[in-house]
């Protein structure tokens, strides 16, 4: 299983001739490739796998997915201080 993580765009440049992006995850900036989204631009939302955007998504999709995965985080959380 592979976990992709939404983030927006927040700046788009060249590095090594590969496109990257600065991409927010939360208030988590983080650098990640751009190269299998060229139609990515500043402002869209991707889904990145170690550190490559893989598809381009919606706002409500990340929102959707990013509550889910709190979801996630919150369960463990409960679990663990039953356990």
């Amino acid at each position: 299983m592979c976990l992709g993580v939404p983030g927006k765009i927040v700046e788009i440049y060249e590095a090594n001739g590969l496109s990257m992006g600065k991409i927010d995850f939360g208030g988590v900036l983080r650098e990640a490739c751009l190269a299998y989204v060229p139609e990515a631009k500043v402002g869209d939302y991707v889904l990145v796998h170690v550190g490559f955007a893989l598809n381009v998504i919606s706002e409500e999709e990340a929102s959707e997915t990013l509550a889910l995965l709190n979801e996630i985080v919150n369960l463990d959380e409960q679990v663990s201080a039953q356990g």
